[in-house]
């Protein structure tokens, strides 16, 4: 089964935790966009959606689901997003697409996180993918700087300014062997937005599209 094929189920496959009446708060990325053309078919009965970036907003937009803002919905029953990495454990690495941030207040706001990836995004160790660090413009070489001292090679990502209006360094070479302890040392950088590992709060649930099927963990 082909990569696409596994994100569109593992996508689907969360529709069955979205219940009438609900807000739902949607990621950003190719998995989801599978999640938001399949949420169509339950737009009539959820009271809308918000979203983590302005890409996901304009697709929701194209698929006429109501968007709202979460400063006037309070916290949310329900989080869907995908990942670039994913243990077992359900920490993750996000921030791909350039919209940790704002996934991350998401995440942080809702009572379930619900992850959808296909099953090349299964690690046994977070970081073979470069994990990215939304920082503040002028902030930039101090805080490459003091990545480095942590053991990471970080790259600006040429071309990319956040919906915040900020950088992304993607940190290589990494082998993230305690997550919670990296994301906190990251954070409390001085120019620092996010980083995009999710240990403190991870994910309550992984749904991963395999050749064999969804699994959940």
């Amino acid at each position: 089964m082909s990569q696409d094929l596994n994100k569109k189920s593992a996508a689907e496959a969360a529709l069955a935790f979205v219940e009438a009446g609900m807000v739902i708060g949607v990621g950003t990325g190719s998995t989801v966009n599978y999640f938001i053309d399949a949420l169509i078919k339950l737009k009539e009965i959820i009271d809308g959606a918000v979203a983590s970036s302005e890409a996901t907003a304009k697709r929701l937009r194209q698929q006429q689901i109501p968007l709202l803002d979460l400063n006037d919905t309070g916290d949310l029953p329900l989080y869907v997003d995908g990942a670039d990495e994913t243990t077992k454990d359900l920490c993750l690495i996000k921030g791909g697409g350039g919209a940790l941030t704002r996934e991350k207040i998401l995440a942080a706001a809702s009572k379930e996180f619900v992850c959808i990836a296909d099953q090349t995004k299964l690690v046994d160790v977070l970081g073979a993918f470069p994990l990215p660090v939304e920082v503040i413009p002028m902030a930039k070489s101090y805080v490459a700087r003091q990545l480095a001292v942590l053991g990471g090679r970080p790259i600006e990502r040429k071309g990319l300014t956040t919906d915040n209006g900020n950088l992304i360094l993607d940190v290589h070479d990494l082998k993230i062997t305690d997550p919670k302890a990296a994301e906190e040392s990251i954070d409390h950088l001085a120019g620092v937005v996010s980083n995009g590992i999710f240990a403190r709060r991870p994910a309550d649930i992984l749904l991963l599209g395999t050749d064999e099927g969804v699994k959940e963990f």
